[in-house]
């Protein structure tokens, strides 16, 4: 595998899509921060012990936080965990003046912490978990593998499983991937996207079908 080469963390079963679950964050207070005051739409995560929480929402409460290093024999292999998030994200929608505040301070830890002295705009862990994936399946990137790997090299993952998914019966995998002049190697959202494309021009040649057999009635307007 030629450098550089992509860590993913893989959630199976876990809807990020759910209308509640996506609707529970507050953009303004990602870029403005205290300055915006409504919050609203983070129900149920809004507030704790009567101080406002910076970021709000279930969203960034459940941050993904398991923690993964690499090593190949004795060698530690480095992981690259910057430039992970788009730019667009980090520069437009994520304050730099920003910090977390009041966060995960309740009685139920959803997921990861964030460092209060980091501003919004470099905890790229939370901006790539912020950009909420549209299937119950989905990859994220956790960072970047700089060297090549070799053939009959023997990779040694050390872990440490802090998310728990038993409760709603998910699972979690760990993918390394390359990329080539298209893109990354990640065929999940092709195959997704293929699915789908194959299904709806199935259900049009039915409808099609069904015209052609039973074709509508022509109405004559009436002057």
């Amino acid at each position: 595998m030629k450098a550089p080469i992509f860590i993913y963390y893989q959630l199976d079963n876990y809807y990020q899509n759910h209308r509640r679950y996506v609707k529970s964050r507050s953009d303004q207070q990602l870029l403005h921060g205290l300055q915006h005051n409504d919050t609203s739409s983070c129900t149920p995560e809004e507030s704790s012990n009567g101080l406002p929480i910076v970021p709000c929402g279930l969203i960034a409460w459940s941050l993904f936080n398991d923690t993964y290093s690499f090593s190949r024999g004795t060698h530690k292999l480095r992981v690259n965990r910057k430039n992970i998030a788009w730019k667009s994200d980090r520069n437009h929608k994520f304050g730099k003046q920003v910090y977390p505040f009041n966060f995960q301070n309740g009685t139920l830890i959803g997921g990861g912490k964030l460092d209060p002295n980091i501003p919004l705009s470099d905890q790229e862990d939370l901006i790539v978990w912020m950009r909420t994936a549209a299937l119950p399946s989905f990859r994220k990137l956790y960072g970047r593998i700089e060297e090549d790997l070799n053939v009959d090299d023997v990779v040694v993952v050390n872990l440490l499983n802090n998310y728990n998914t038993y409760s709603f019966g998910g699972t979690k995998k760990l993918v390394l991937s390359t990329s080539s002049w298209l893109g990354g190697r990640n065929s999940f959202l092709g195959m997704a996207y293929t699915s789908v494309g194959f299904s709806s021009i199935l259900v049009a040649f039915v409808f099609l079908l069904l015209h052609v057999r039973n074709p509508s009635l022509k109405t004559r307007a009436v002057c």
